[in-house]
């Protein structure tokens, strides 16, 4: 399997994975509410705010002209949304819906570093062959 096959399949999981994630803060927004950090206001709007951009981010992927641009935008997402894993963790949230589980709830904060590489893989300018 070529590179190109490998980053296109990559980049459709990344895409339903972050549209799976925006449907979700629409149709179950309580256990993200439930991760808001005290300090932010608006939790219910800011956590279906994130769920469009998600949305956005994911659609904008699969569009060849627009998924340099939504990468960009998802990785500001994952930076965005990270002060409510943090919270989740520092603060031993029970959160409804997920399995209470502190080292679960720390593994997490990593991931999103994962996210973020994978987002930026797809902000790189395809190298193109030189002509000889």
């Amino acid at each position: 399997m070529n590179s190109k096959i490998i980053k296109t399949i990559f980049r459709v999981l990344l895409a339903v994975f972050v549209i799976a994630a925006g449907v979700a803060h629409w149709v179950t927004p309580t256990p993200f509410v439930q991760m808001m950090p005290n300090y932010l206001p608006y939790h219910l709007e800011l956590v279906q705010i994130s769920g469009v951009f998600e949305i956005l981010g994911g659609v904008g992927l699969l569009i060849p002209f627009a998924s340099r641009y939504a990468a960009w935008g998802l990785i500001l997402l994952f930076i965005a949304v990270f002060p409510a894993n943090v919270n989740m963790a520092v603060n031993d949230l029970v959160i409804d819906g997920m399995p209470h589980n502190l080292v679960a709830y720390w593994v997490r904060l990593p991931f999103q570093a994962v996210l973020i590489a994978w987002a930026w893989w797809f902000t790189r300018v395809p190298q193109t062959a030189e002509v000889k």
